[in-house]
C-alpha cells in the first residue's frame, strides 16, 4: 500500500494518475495533521511532493520524512534526496565533499568575515539567500560597495524570504511576452499590499552571506533531471539584459542543444550522493567545462514532458516524452519488490548441515 499526500499540486495528481492506471493500491493522507504518523498504519511508503513554496513544508517536511525513513517506511523524496532541498548553503558543503565541480561558492556567517573577504576578492560576484526558486532571491554585487551593502543587510534586519517587488517585475516580465495572464500579474500586485502566508510566517533570511562567483558569457543553462538510471534534459536562455536563466520561461528542448557532458556528470553525482531524483543545473566556465550552480529534487513536471527522449545510465538515447513522475513512482515499487524479496530470502528454511 503506498500512501500519497492528499494535495493535487505538484508530483501528486501524476502518481495517482499511475496507480489507478495500473492496479497499485494507494490511499490519501493528510501530511499536515499530528496523526500522520498513524494514518500512516498498514502502508508500506509515503510520496509527498512537498514545497519550498509553503511555510509549513519547511517547517517539518524533512524531520518527517527523516523519521519515517528511521521506522523503516520507504519514503519519496528519501533523506539523501531531500535533506538539503531549498538550502543552497547545505548544497554547497555536499557538492565540495562528494567532489562535484561546483561554481566557486563562499558562505560567512558573521559581518565581520565577510566584509574582510569583499575587501580581498573581485567583483562582480552573486549573492542568493538560501531558498527560492526562479532566480527570484539572486542578485549581481556589481562593485565591492554592492556587496557591502548587501552584507550589512544580510546581518542587520534580513531579507524578506519572497521578494514581493522583484516577483512583481518577473510577473510583469512574463505577462508582456503572453506567459502569464492578467489574474496572475494582479496577485503579484495584491501581494505587495496583502502578503501570503508564506511572507508572514516564514522566519527572514539573515545571519549569513552567501556569494558565488559570476561566471561571465553564459546565455543559458543546462537543466538534467536524473530519476535512478534515466534523465532527460533542457536549455533554459537567459533572460534579456540579465544574468539569470532559471525561471525565465525561455526553453529549448532540441537534444541538439544539450551538452553531453552534462548528463555525464549528473549521472555520476547522482550516483555518488545515492539520490532517488535530482535536478541539476549546469553553466560553463572560461574553458568550457560544465560546473553545477545548484540541485533541487522538486521541479516543475509538465515542462519535461516536452523533451524530445531521454537517456539510460549508460548515456543509451531513447526518443519520446519522458514521464519522470512515473519513474519516479515505478523505482520506488522496484524498491519495495527488492525489501520484500529480500525478507523472504531471509525467513526461509536453512538447509540442515551435518558436522564432518
Amino acid at each position: 500500500m503506498i500512501a500519497i499526500e492528499q494535495q493535487d499540486s505538484g508530483f501528486h495528481r501524476y502518481w495517482v494518475a499511475y496507480c489507478l492506471r495500473n492496479g497499485i493500491p494507494f490511499k490519501r493522507v493528510d501530511c499536515y495533521r499530528s496523526d500522520i504518523v498513524e494514518q500512516l498504519r498498514g502502508c508500506d511508503a509515503l510520496m509527498w511532493h512537498f514545497s519550498h513554496q509553503d511555510y509549513r513544508d519547511m517547517l517539518f517536511a524533512r524531520q518527517l520524512i527523516h523519521s519515517l525513513d528511521a521506522g523503516g517506511m520507504e519514503v519519496f523524496p528519501d533523506p539523501a534526496t531531500s535533506w538539503h532541498f531549498d538550502d543552497k548553503v547545505g548544497q554547497k558543503y555536499l557538492l565540495e565533499a562528494v567532489g562535484a565541480p561546483l561554481v566557486p561558492t563562499w558562505v560567512f556567517y558573521t559581518a565581520r568575515e565577510a566584509l574582510a573577504w569583499s575587501d580581498a576578492t573581485r567583483f562582480p560576484k552573486v549573492f542568493k539567500l538560501r531558498g527560492g526558486s526562479g532566480a527570484s532571491n539572486v542578485m549581481l554585487a556589481r562593485t565591492r560597495s554592492e556587496a557591502r551593502r548587501l552584507i550589512r543587510r544580510a546581518f542587520g534586519r534580513g531579507f524578506s524570504p519572497r521578494r514581493a517587488w522583484a516577483d512583481l517585475k518577473e510577473r510583469w516580465r512574463k505577462y508582456r511576452q503572453g506567459k502569464t495572464g492578467a489574474a496572475d500579474l494582479l496577485k503579484g500586485f495584491g501581494r505587495l499590499i496583502l502578503p501570503s502566508d508564506f511572507d508572514r510566517l516564514h522566519p527572514r533570511e539573515k545571519g549569513y552571506a552567501y556569494f558565488q562567483e559570476f561566471i561571465p558569457g553564459n546565455t543559458f543553462d543546462i537543466r538534467v533531471v536524473v530519476v535512478g538510471n534515466r534523465a532527460c534534459a533542457l536549455r533554459r536562455n537567459v533572460r534579456r539584459n540579465d544574468f539569470r536563466a532559471s525561471g525565465s520561461g525561455e526553453i529549448v528542448y532540441d537534444r541538439a542543444a544539450i551538452d553531453s557532458r552534462c548528463v555525464e556528470e549528473a549521472f555520476r553525482i547522482n550516483r555518488r550522493l545515492g539520490a532517488q531524483c535530482l535536478a541539476y543545473d549546469f553553466v560553463f566556465d572560461a574553458q568550457n567545462r560544465p560546473l553545477i550552480v545548484e540541485i533541487s529534487y522538486g521541479f516543475t513536471a509538465p515542462a519535461y514532458e516536452k523533451c524530445d527522449g531521454y537517456w539510460l545510465g549508460d548515456m543509451t538515447w531513447h526518443a519520446g516524452s519522458p514521464a519522470l513522475c512515473d519513474w519516479m513512482i515505478e523505482d520506488l515499487l522496484d524498491t519495495l519488490q527488492n525489501r520484500r524479496e529480500a525478507s523472504e530470502n531471509d525467513n526461509a528454511p536453512k538447509p540442515e548441515t551435518r558436522p564432518i
